[in-house]
């Protein structure tokens, strides 16, 4: 299978602080990988380097390369348009102080899309792949900020969508969820993978489970194992943190 990211040495440090010790992996085209390990261990740190936004972090050094299709992603010019190929939803979700509709059209405008009915197509599109349009497709020029946590986080879900992303990096996307919203969520993350590679970080080890194709486990900014989810939820993992970790004997 073609990797769509190859990550090589990769060590993050926050001034004399580590937060990933030279880690190496590579990620491959349309899959989901779940991304588990304990607060404090690199995980967000990991899609943050991937996005490009931890580099304007004061006093944060990086070593090692990360390549995205094959190109060292420190050497692209354009970190904005770096961005729309590579999606990130944030924990709690962020909406702008705009109704529905101007969420997820924003990013497309912004792009030069001025013709209503392209727009209408996104919109629609976007918030159908976040499992929202049944819910607010009859006031979408009500505020996004208006909506319950669960919609909004969806909403972001959509406006991370309507850039068409080759990567979507979730992080911890069900915080502020609630169990059957997250579920629809999940539904909805299966049908995308078909269409871009998936990075979950997430803290729920069954989420992972159910979810993930591999699933990476990392412990104080160390990549201590990654393998098939199957088999990394199998009674025999490779290190005994990860089978400590997933049957919650510390985290």
């Amino acid at each position: 299978m073609e990797n769509k990211i190859e990550i090589s040495d990769l060590k993050v440090n926050y001034g004399d602080k580590p937060a990933l010790n030279g880690i190496s992996f590579n990620i491959v085209q349309n899959e989901i990988l779940g991304i588990i390990g304990p607060a404090q261990s690199g995980k967000t740190t990991l899609l943050k380097v991937i996005n490009r936004t931890l580099e304007f972090t004061h006093g944060v050094t990086i070593q090692g390369s990360v390549k995205l299709d094959g190109v060292d992603i420190s050497t692209i010019g354009d970190v904005y348009g770096l961005r729309k190929r590579i999606g990130m939803v944030l924990p709690l979700p962020v909406g702008l102080p705009l109704s529905i509709y101007d969420n997820v059209a924003f990013a497309p405008r912004t792009s030069g899309i001025r013709i209503k009915a392209e727009l209408d197509e996104i919109v629609e599109r976007c918030l159908k792949q976040a499992a929202l349009w049944d819910e607010v497709k009859d006031r979408l020029n009500s505020l996004g900020t208006r909506l319950s946590g669960g919609q909004q986080q969806r909403l972001t879900i959509a406006r991370a969508l309507s850039h068409q992303p080759e990567i979507l990096c979730l992080d911890e996307f069900s915080i502020a969820v609630d169990p059957i919203t997250t579920m629809r969520i999940e539904e909805v993350l299966k049908t995308l993978k078909n269409e871009m590679t998936i990075l979950l970080v997430t803290n729920l080890v069954q989420q992972a489970k159910r979810l993930a194709d591999r699933t990476a486990f990392m412990l104080n900014g160390d990549l201590i194992e990654i393998d098939d989810t199957e088999v990394m939820f199998s009674d025999n993992p490779k290190q005994q943190s990860t089978f400590d970790y997933i049957n919650g004997d510390f985290g």
